[in-house]
């Protein structure tokens, strides 16, 4: 997707657009690749908090990208636009493919591996709660 929009950015803008298609590329790459890397240091051995952890890099990579995006601005080392859009695109194909992996992704909500061998476990009657069901 980056490349797509690097290619119309170019023919659409020329120079400047290709500037900025790259700069918006590169953003979305370092941006969404370090927090990609922080998410999966965090949740390594902790994986009941992905969600909160999830929720809290993206929080920090749109913040990130909007104090880029605010910074550079006014800049005329490439065509505001076409870095805009081209980030834009290329963050929203991002954040797409990890949504479709998560989704195909297979992941066990409880463990399969009984905490007590077969072997070790007894078997404890029903304690007498005095209801009829027995329970």
């Amino acid at each position: 997707m980056g490349v797509v929009a690097v290619l119309v950015s170019a023919l659409v803008a020329g120079e400047k657009g290709l500037i900025g298609g790259l700069v918006g590329v590169g953003v979305v790459a370092v941006f969404f690749g370090l927090g990609f890397a922080v998410l999966m240091r965090l949740t390594r051995d902790r994986p009941q908090v992905v969600m909160m952890a999830g929720m809290l890099v993206y929080t920090v990579q749109i913040l990130l990208v909007g104090v880029f995006i605010i910074v550079f601005r006014n800049t005329t080392l490439f065509n505001p636009r076409a870095f805009a859009l081209t980030l834009l695109f290329t963050a929203l194909a991002w954040v797409g493919g990890q949504v479709v992996y998560t989704m195909r992704t297979k992941m066990l909500y409880v463990d399969p591996t009984p905490s007590v061998p077969p072997k070790e476990r007894k078997e404890n009657p029903p304690e007498q709660t005095g209801s009829r069901d027995g329970t």
